[in-house]
């Protein structure tokens, strides 16, 4: 709260108060899927992943090429896209885990506290990821409401979980059996991939029923739409799907109709609803103004064979610092704003979504933290001689690129079946070679040079 009333006062300050007509200012809403992909889209080279809703998206909107998550795993990502700084920064530098006390720190500014300054509404809906004690959740950082599930869909109860009285258990599951879980590591095993479905801060069904979670998950943020629209508030839905992240499941309208098996079964139903979702902003007439976002929380994650996705052309995938790992899908649309069918090719990233928004609302920028995103308006109205506002862009503490050049300081990989010779320290040219395929280090020592002095410079910096 105190955080909140903080970035308030600057609002005032700045000229941007309540008082001012909301309903100029964009709607916004942000599709987050989990694991999928560079390539598992159809405008971004699926060769067997039919997506025309997305597809559509793009057509309407802005394609972007190189467009990166601030991490290869799941909770950093999310971190670093809801506050605009690297992961490193706001001290998430792992993935979360049920039943231990860590997440995202009330402390940091989120884009809803910011947005929330100038009369949004506001709700996360889907896949939390940034801590499950009722501090760490939505409600406690800046979402009006929150729907979903709190963890990856392959986790297990937490143990300080609260249930509705009117919980709905499934699968043989009662609240005398949830107790006995806990008594040792064996029985907390059987549930794994079993996970909790909330209601703000309390689980409204156990175990969830995944097979229909991404309809609903739709439906709920479509619900909050419509609610916004009546209240004559601007709004900002969150919704981060669970899937394509393993374990996978399709409802039965879905399951086996992919030529890519039942990973492109969920991704063409993740599909599908994108598609309720714009149809109904369309529907209510706030087309023109409306912000839609389009992402991935990282990279596919390889190593679940058939059942994970793809990042061709890129190398590698989940956990890994190469391009694979980090660069995903990012489509944007706003008819009012964003020239249709445009395709944008320099660097941006999801941390620059909070900078930018401030700056299309008015909202001041927080203070709290120095902000490592930057405002992107012009790449995405296609201002003529527009170039990307990073001179450098960090893979954690193991790689920094600096326009076409990547250069890592170490490689790792995850796939035994690409792994290569090379550990690192490697350099290459990603406009010539975006697979990553032929280290140039020898032939530009200099600018390996460059590049190695700005990395540790980074890491020292932020680890003061």
């Amino acid at each position: 709260m105190k955080k909140l009333f903080l970035v308030l006062i600057l609002s005032v300050i700045s000229g941007t108060a309540l008082s001012a007509d909301q309903m100029n200012k964009p709607n916004i809403v942000i599709i987050f899927n989990d694991d999928q992909g560079y390539q598992d889209v159809g405008c971004y080279g699926s060769p067997d992943i039919k997506t025309p809703r997305t597809d559509q998206l793009a057509a309407e909107g802005v394609k972007l090429t190189d467009f990166y998550a601030a991490s290869p795993v799941c909770s950093p990502s999310r971190a670093s896209l809801l506050t605009g700084c690297y992961p490193n920064r706001i001290g998430v530098g792992r993935v979360f885990f049920p039943n231990e006390a860590h997440g995202l720190n009330p402390k940091y500014v989120t884009i809803p506290e910011v947005l929330k300054t100038v009369g949004y509404k506001t709700k996360a809906v889907g896949k939390w990821h940034l801590g499950s004690e009722p501090k760490f959740l939505p409600t406690n950082q800046g979402f009006d409401s929150y729907y979903g599930i709190p963890y990856s869909n392959d986790m297990y109860p937490a143990k300080t979980m609260k249930y509705a009285d009117d919980c709905l258990y499934r699968e043989g599951v009662t609240p005398e059996s949830l107790a006995k879980v806990f008594e040792n590591k064996k029985s907390l095993q059987k549930m794994k991939n079993k996970v909790p479905l909330m209601r703000n801060e309390e689980c409204i069904e156990f175990p969830t029923d995944q097979t229909t979670i991404t309809q609903r998950l739709a439906t709920e943020g479509i619900k909050f739409i419509n609610e916004s629209v009546k209240e004559d508030k601007p709004f900002f839905l969150y919704l981060a799907n669970p899937m394509p992240h393993t374990p996978l499941f399709a409802s039965p309208n879905f399951l086996g109709k992919s030529e890519r098996g039942l990973y492109g079964d969920v991704v063409e139903e993740i599909d599908y609803n994108v598609g309720r979702i714009l149809d109904e902003i369309k529907k209510l007439g706030i087309e023109e103004n409306t912000i839609v976002i389009y992402s991935s929380d990282n990279g596919p994650w390889l190593i679940r064979g058939e059942n994970g996705g793809s990042a061709l052309p890129l190398f590698e995938g989940k956990a890994t610092w190469f391009e694979g790992g980090q660069r995903v899908p990012g489509i944007i649309k706003w008819p009012a704003k964003i020239p249709t069918g445009s395709v944008c090719k320099e660097l941006a990233s999801t941390m620059d979504l909070l900078p930018t928004f401030a700056h299309i609302t008015g909202a001041a920028l927080p203070t709290q933290m120095s902000l490592d995103g930057k405002n992107i308006i012009d790449l995405l109205t296609g201002k003529e001689g527009a170039k990307t506002p990073h001179e450098f862009f960090f893979y954690s503490t193991y790689a920094v690129r600096s326009g076409d050049w990547k250069y890592h300081a170490q490689e790792k990989f995850k796939v035994k079946a690409t792994r290569r010779d090379t550990t690192g320290p490697t350099l290459y040219n990603l406009k010539d070679d975006i697979g990553e395929s032929k280290n140039v280090i020898n032939q530009y020592p200099e600018i390996a040079a460059r590049l190695k002095k700005v990395l540790l410079e980074q890491n020292s910096k932020l680890r003061n």
